[in-house]
């Protein structure tokens, strides 16, 4: 599933596209949409930001509607020149804007829906979410309160992975913040301190916030998909097991992660 980095990714690849444009073209291939009237309802609004929070996508469009999108484990977003081929079967394609000369796609959903503000902030999908681990200001006390809300016997890479205590962090950067961090991602949450939890995201945000910008490929793990491997830090065996009850892959050093 993308992460919040790979979100934040794209939006910042569409910005500078859509940003304070009106589209010329909007198109809703996929007949999930064929009767939803998109096209004629954003016609003629600017779309005037382009937002993150986690690993959800708005593009808010003026009057007071936006396009919401969760990739989950299969969309992606694309941009791409017109004419420009895409990496993508057009059949597989969800959404299409055209704003000078480019051309930005939303590919294989799985939600795409379009909401006012106030459905927004009332959509417990979204109002339930935690701080986003990139913005600017991380909010650290809402934060460990989240945390602390949880419950306790929990493991601490099972919490990492759920969006109510912290958005935007999923299977990569939980392993890789508590590699950093030199966590146990196996510690119950009662077992780690309040600045060990804040250690693992401040070990993590920076690589996220560089992977934001130059691409996710630009970030070379340390510890996720390693087993088998040495550990980089203290030569111990990296580990690799189910965790939680999505059984999510967890990667972790057994010699210096306590």
């Amino acid at each position: 599933m993308p992460e919040g980095d790979t979100i934040a990714y794209a939006a910042n690849r569409i910005r500078p596209v859509l940003a304070g444009r009106v589209p010329e073209e909007i198109l809703t291939p996929h007949p999930r949409h064929a009767m939803d009237h998109w096209p004629e309802r954003l016609a003629g609004r600017a779309v005037h930001s382009v937002d993150t929070h986690g690993k959800h996508l708005f593009l808010r469009f003026e009057g007071d509607l936006m396009l919401h999108s969760h990739l989950a484990m299969t969309g992606v977003w694309g941009v791409y020149r017109s004419g420009q081929r895409w990496r993508r079967s057009p059949r597989r394609a969800w959404l299409v804007l055209r704003a000078g000369g480019s051309e930005v796609v939303q590919f294989d959903g799985p939600t795409l829906e379009l909401i006012t503000e106030g459905r927004r902030r009332f959509d417990q999908r979204l109002a339930a979410l935690g701080p986003d681990v990139l913005a600017d200001e991380f909010d650290a006390t809402q934060f460990l309160v989240r945390l602390r809300g949880d419950d306790q016997t929990r493991s601490l890479g099972d919490a990492l992975l759920d969006q109510r205590n912290v958005a935007g962090i999923g299977n990569i950067w939980k392993a890789e913040g508590c590699w950093e961090a030199r966590i146990d991602p196996w510690r119950r949450v009662s077992e780690v301190s309040d600045a060990e939890a804040l250690a693992v995201i401040e070990a993590v945000r920076p690589r996220m916030q560089r992977s934001a910008l130059d691409g996710p490929r630009s970030i070379e793990p340390r510890v996720y998909k390693h087993a088998g491997r040495a550990c980089s830090r203290c030569g111990e065996t990296i580990r690799a097991h189910g965790q939680g009850d999505a059984n999510r892959t967890t990667y972790w050093c057994p010699g210096c992660q306590r």
